[in-house]
């Protein structure tokens, strides 16, 4: 794997002396990063296999943030200037959203003084951190639990998949929703119609409304949409026979989803939580679980790094398959 490639609309929207910093580090680290953040007159740091480390300016990596690179505000003003190619009306609506998607898939989170216009927000200003977000697409992650995911018939069940906060939830979605689309031959399964919901531009990283992500050759996605809007809208134009959204937790998104299933369509989505028994103590989804609107939960952990399954569950709770268990090959 070209690694310096891979990087390289990263490396190019980070400020010059962050850039420098960033390209010392050695081959089989940089592969790993998952975030790196600048925040003014803080040190750099850099995520990666769940750990916090910082990055000192020979591209060290430690748990010291003493030895650290300290970002400066020049920094951050050139970090603005190049995620937004020196134009930052283009990207207004993405930065009153606290992010912007670069070409690849890779979104660059944005904090700063919010403008507020009608009690709205209209943009950020006087923008202090960044966390570039660095998107890795782990081709067949999702293979050997296929077969749990469709149905006797060659239908796809309603799927749920529970993970707590970066165990690689978004990876597992992506993949399967790249298979349910392009068929499954050693099921054989044929490819399905699939409609994407990417509020947050992460499941297909669109760019300029094209995906940066192996979505499948039968996906349609409806990019930066909210999900209980966009659910409604693919089914009306699109005539998808499976929805695939990224973390419900809202009322509205509960209903869409009853909406959907009343229309025969599959739905698969994701959810913050760590297990049935977590996700039954929050009022808005615990209607989901008790009303049955899915077959299958997939249930995800870091036990083996992110995208570990841990469990799979029917309708009824019973158990399908137990982990852990992880796979895959890293294409971008």
């Amino acid at each position: 794997m070209n690694t310096r490639k891979n990087f390289e609309e990263v490396l190019y929207a980070l400020p010059p002396s962050v850039r420098e910093v960033i390209t010392k580090i050695p081959d089989d680290l940089l592969q790993e990063v998952e975030e790196i953040r600048l925040r003014v007159n803080r040190p750099l740091t850099v995520y990666l296999k769940n750990e916090e480390k910082f990055v000192s300016k020979e591209g060290t990596i430690s748990f010291s943030p003493s030895l650290a690179y300290i970002v400066t505000s020049e920094d951050c003003e050139k970090a603005l200037q190049l995620i937004s190619k020196s134009s930052l009306y283009a990207f207004e609506e993405e930065i009153r959203n606290g992010y912007i998607t670069l070409k690849g898939g890779y979104r660059v989170g944005i904090v700063g003084k919010c403008v507020l216009e009608n009690g709205y927000i209209k943009t950020l200003k006087n923008i202090s951190g960044y966390n570039y977000r660095i998107s890795k697409e782990i081709i067949g992650v999702a293979e050997e639990i296929l077969k749990y995911l469709i149905t006797p018939s060659k239908d796809v069940y309603n799927i749920l998949i529970i993970s707590p906060p970066q165990c690689g939830k978004t990876t597992l979605l992506r993949d399967i929703t790249r298979w349910i689309s392009n068929g499954i031959d050693f099921l054989g399964f044929k490819g399905k119609k699939v409609g994407v919901v990417d509020e947050r531009s992460e499941i297909a990283g669109c760019y300029n409304g094209i995906p940066q992500m192996d979505v499948g050759i039968r996906t349609d996605v409806l990019d930066g949409c909210p999900k209980a809007y966009g659910m409604i809208m693919l089914i009306r134009s699109m005539s998808p026979e499976v929805v695939v959204t990224d973390e419900i937790g809202k009322k509205e998104d509960v209903e869409a989803i009853h909406e959907v299933l009343n229309t025969g369509v599959k739905i698969i989505t994701t959810v913050h939580a760590n297990d049935i028994e977590d996700l039954m103590k929050k009022p808005v989804l615990k209607d989901v679980i008790s009303l049955r609107y899915f077959e299958r939960y997939v249930i995800l952990n870091n036990r083996l790094g992110a995208g570990t399954v841990e469990k799979i569950l029917d309708e009824n709770f019973n158990t399908l398959f137990k982990g852990p268990y992880r796979r895959g090959r890293t294409e971008k």
